[in-house]
């Protein structure tokens, strides 16, 4: 069995179902989807920015490891990014041959695992440990980013399921870490960078 026939066989009939029920949407929510599929990691980033703000004013644990969460994201995606490269799984809309809301990547642009649910997924653990609010937010964004990327035909949902427990295990540990540079924050504090961690 070859690696594509294996991975369609996983999960195939599913993301052929969700393409198909793509195609009978209503073309303005497929836009929708592609528009955030395409472009809400951008999201992400704001919510870590915010989760940076509203962290300023709390101890410097919180403070260290809003400051982190950049680097964390960064971190996990290479870590997906890497076990991408190991398995090369080419993406459902060559294997299956379907029509898809977006047009299939080119081959080489390997599809397991979902570095768009990763890093969503990643940025989402950062910021829940960090803000809870905000966490909530970005925790219900992660999954929706990830069901965007079956809907618009990038992903089989396997790709995105081990994307976004790729992304949450790298960073959940990592954000926990950064609660180490909270003596950085305090000394920083007194410095003329204190209006990076400090609220007044």
């Amino acid at each position: 069995m070859t690696l594509a026939s294996a991975a369609s066989s996983i999960d195939g009939g599913f993301y052929t179902w969700v393409t198909e029920l793509a195609q009978r949407s209503p073309a303005a929510l497929d836009s929708a989807v592609r528009v955030w599929s395409d472009y809400g990691l951008a999201l992400f980033a704001l919510l870590m920015l915010a989760s940076w703000w509203r962290s300023r004013p709390a101890d410097p644990a919180r403070t260290a490891m809003a400051l982190c969460a950049p680097l964390t994201v960064l971190t996990a995606y290479l870590v997906n990014d890497l076990v991408k490269s190991v398995f090369h799984e080419q993406r459902p809309c060559r294997s299956l041959h379907v029509v898809t809301v977006e047009a299939c990547p080119a081959l080489g642009d390997w599809s397991f695992p979902s570095n768009h649910a990763a890093i969503a997924a990643a940025a989402a653990t950062a910021i829940w440990l960090t803000d809870r609010r905000l966490g909530a937010v970005a925790l219900a964004a992660a999954m929706l980013m990830g069901a965007s990327r079956v809907w618009i035909g990038a992903h089989y949902p396997h790709d995105v399921l081990i994307g976004l427990l790729t992304g949450a295990l790298v960073a959940w540990p990592l954000t926990l870490t950064a609660r180490r540079c909270a003596p950085t924050v305090v000394r920083l504090r007194d410095s003329r960078l204190r209006p990076l961690v400090a609220a007044e």
